[in-house]
């Protein structure tokens, strides 16, 4: 437990330092389930800097809906045993932090495959420029993830080890994902 702990604290920090976000954007996290790495000390950090955090709701086999998420949120148990807030604010994230079962340098990922992800970032991307970025131990990279045409892949990754952007059109100046 203390090595998963502290490659969160180590992956929040590359984050931090990796992708630009600003005060009052809409962020969306996730709350962990089974071995993904805890987004809590990243959501926390990113709350505390100004950005507005929400975490996903499962609602069938619609797009992902984001309910507002603070440290201070009741949590109850949702689908898949994810904690999900009680209530509150519903959100439009531009800022999507993902997590993963196996990823790629391209930007692919392995989710749980339902689709959730893809069907959300497809949606999304037909309203509004947002930003993905994957949220995984470094041991979860596999050479190349499986796709299809469906699959929506991912902006940037951040480990305990790296910040890796897959998307050149993404990247500013200084060399963080805008």
């Amino acid at each position: 437990m203390a090595g998963a702990t502290s490659a969160a604290a180590a992956a929040s920090a590359l984050f931090l330092h990796a992708i630009k976000f600003a005060a009052g954007e809409e962020i969306a996290g996730y709350r962990p389930i089974r071995s993904e790495i805890d987004p809590t000390p990243l959501m926390r950090a990113l709350h505390e800097a100004g950005a507005r955090i929400s975490v996903p709701i499962i609602v069938g086999d619609a797009p992902l809906r984001f309910r507002r998420w603070t440290p201070e949120a009741v949590m109850v148990e949702g689908p898949f045993g994810a904690e999900v807030p009680a209530g509150g604010e519903w959100a439009a994230p531009s800022l999507f932090i993902t997590p993963l079962l196996g990823f790629d340098r391209t930007g692919a990922r392995l989710g749980y495959g339902k689709g959730h992800y893809d069907r959300t970032f497809a949606a999304a991307r037909a309203q509004r420029e947002i930003r993905s970025v994957g949220l995984a131990f470094a041991a979860q990279e596999i050479a190349s993830a499986p796709q299809e045409p469906t699959d929506q892949r991912l902006d940037a990754i951040v480990t305990e080890q790296e910040a890796i952007i897959c998307s050149a059109s993404g990247i500013a100046s200084d060399g963080q994902l805008r």
